[in-house]
């Protein structure tokens, strides 16, 4: 209690608030930090600070890096576009009218979210490429296609598309048809409804998950590596990590990289604020509204159609072609039933095979991240919400920062602030150096979702377990995270799924000779050993998802539909 009154909150929690903070320091700032203070001195990893801005500017006016910036703005915006038409027509039509099995389109295109990008990459080089899989059916290849910028547009197109539609799907549902009703009242065609009246009051929707797939595009590492590389398409991303993985290392340089990657995810947040202040877009009032959903008619068979075909694009082809890949014993064989086995899973899972050891690391470290995010997350949401003063806003600030942050950014500033010559102990080169990654690359999602569920809270509980005797922090601990507990473990179960099979960091912080479930796939397609690694991608793409999905069964058996979250 703060002061002799009834202090509410974090106020009165002083160990909380200094756990979030150091946390966050630790896991955020610092790394932060190191790349802003590197770009500007570059000898600083020796401990000098001469020359500020010497490599800073040399770096900034090397002709490579207008190539380099302009190819990823150049693949997020043409990614954008793809997702965007690919995803606006499916939500509409799911949103808006009666879609027969609207539930099943709806599993299947959760799946392309759930498959790793580079995962999905390297099945469409098994299907598309000269003596794939289309090749072997049909005998035409589509390789032209596949290694072009429009190829690697379309492949992280598909691969993010449902990002966009499961926002704007929701959104379509809550205007509903009665403005686009009104509209045609007054002469207006249905598309011309549509097109200026429905489609503009979803901006926030459409902003914000076509911001969303931005990001994800100039962050992606495994698909421009796998599909831009062969074609020299350079993107800032490869740019960083050739900086990094190759002699001379240049340090300096991937830091003011990194700056340069962050400013344009920065510049597109603060596009789509801008777009979002310059209209009203509420829709939602006090007034009853009732809804219902237009049948489709003859069309509902052409409706059906599209949503396989796509979510056959997006979802089937890709999984089958890394089924067929991990059972076929040799890839010059083909797709033949005497070419086909299950030797790979066999070495992969054999007892003391370097697979088995990977998967165990990925789900060991993934576990970890989970457990300590979300507590690090339920306690910053909790110095955030419930807190008092100007702290808040930076611990706030610190929380999100992540989320514009590229992984290969986020790894950048690991290397720099853990690698310094002078540190007395550092986790660098350590399995701890990859749990501080994960940490700050996926922190935002436990803090967002405990903050949602704070915000849900009153303050009467806590002032009520405070007057029975309760410290803040026990109340914390007996009253304020059993109730947000729920959140926390969806979130939690989320970040396990991400953190199990991250690429781009777990490539330039891992330990030499540690092995996760990425740097493994990518290693085997390295040496040619493409059977093995998509082995290994099938195990953890079906692991990565049966496991929260197991997880939150058990959840709801347990909670027998007494807990909110978990129904």
């Amino acid at each position: 209690m703060a002061r002799g009154g009834v202090a509410t909150g974090a106020e009165g929690s002083a160990t909380l608030k200094w756990i979030a903070i150091i946390g966050l320091l630790l896991v955020v700032a610092i790394p932060c930090l190191f790349i802003v203070v590197q770009a500007i001195f570059p000898e600083f990893g020796s401990g000098s600070f001469a020359a500020p801005f010497s490599l800073f500017f040399k770096t900034l006016a090397d002709p490579d890096l207008f190539g380099l910036a302009g190819n990823t703005l150049l693949l997020g915006v043409g990614t954008v576009v793809c997702a965007a038409i690919l995803a606006v027509p499916l939500a509409a039509l799911r949103a808006l009218f009666r879609v027969p099995g609207a539930l099943i389109w709806d599993a299947l295109l959760l799946i392309p979210f759930m498959i790793p990008p580079y995962i999905a990459a390297l099945g469409w080089i098994m299907t598309l490429q000269p003596r794939g899989y289309l090749e072997q059916l049909t005998g035409i290849h589509l390789a032209p296609l596949l290694f072009s910028v429009t190829g690697i547009m379309l492949i992280m197109g598909l691969n993010t598309f449902s990002v966009v539609y499961f926002v704007l799907s929701r959104t379509f549902e809550t205007i509903g048809a009665r403005y686009s009703d009104v509209g045609r009242v007054f002469g207006a065609g249905q598309w011309r409804s549509f097109w200026r009246i429905t489609l503009p009051l979803s901006m926030p929707g459409l902003a914000a998950s076509l911001l969303l797939v931005f990001a994800m595009s100039i962050e992606e590492y495994g698909t421009p590596a796998a599909l831009g590389r062969r074609i020299g398409f350079e993107v800032l991303v490869t740019g960083i990590e050739n900086r990094i993985s190759e002699w001379p290392i240049d340090l300096p340089g991937s830091a003011t990289l990194s700056l340069v990657l962050v400013s344009m995810a920065l510049v597109a947040f603060m596009l789509q604020r801008w777009l979002l202040t310059r209209r009203d877009y509420r829709i939602v009032g006090g007034k009853p509204q009732a809804f219902d959903k237009k049948e489709l008619g003859v069309w509902a068979l052409p409706v059906s159609l599209l949503f396989a075909f796509v979510a056959f694009l997006a979802t089937g082809l890709p999984i089958l072609a890394i089924l067929a890949t991990a059972l076929s014993r040799t890839i010059s064989g083909g797709l033949k039933l005497s070419n086909l086995g299950l030797d790979h899973f066999r070495e992969l899972l054999g007892a003391g095979s370097d697979g088995l050891v990977a998967l165990g690391n990925s789900l060991i470290l993934g576990t970890t991240t989970a457990l300590l995010a979300g507590l690090l997350g339920a306690i910053t949401a909790y110095s955030v919400v419930k807190g008092r003063g100007r702290f808040r806003i930076v611990l706030d600030a610190l929380s999100i920062t992540p989320n514009s942050l590229p992984g290969v950014v986020v790894a950048v500033g690991i290397i720099l602030a853990w690698n310094q010559p002078w540190l007395p102990i550092t986790p660098y080169n350590t399995p701890f150096i990859l749990l501080l990654a994960y940490i700050c690359i996926l922190l935002p999602q436990p803090v967002r979702y405990a903050t949602a569920s704070l915000h849900q809270l009153g303050d009467n509980l806590e002032a009520a377990a405070r007057v029975c005797g309760s410290g803040p922090l026990k109340a914390f601990v007996r009253i304020v995270f059993p109730l947000i507990l729920p959140s926390m473990v969806t979130a939690m179960i989320l970040v396990f799924a991400v953190a199990s099979r991250e690429l781009v960091a777990s490539l330039l912080v891992a330990p030499v000779g540690f092995q996760t479930i990425a740097v493994f796939i990518w290693q085997q397609f390295d040496q040619g050993s493409a059977g093995l690694g998509m082995a290994m991608a099938f195990c953890a793409v079906l692991i990565t998802t049966l496991i929260p999905l197991a997880l939150i069964s058990l959840l709801r058996w347990a909670s027998k539909g007494t807990v909110a979250g978990l129904r």
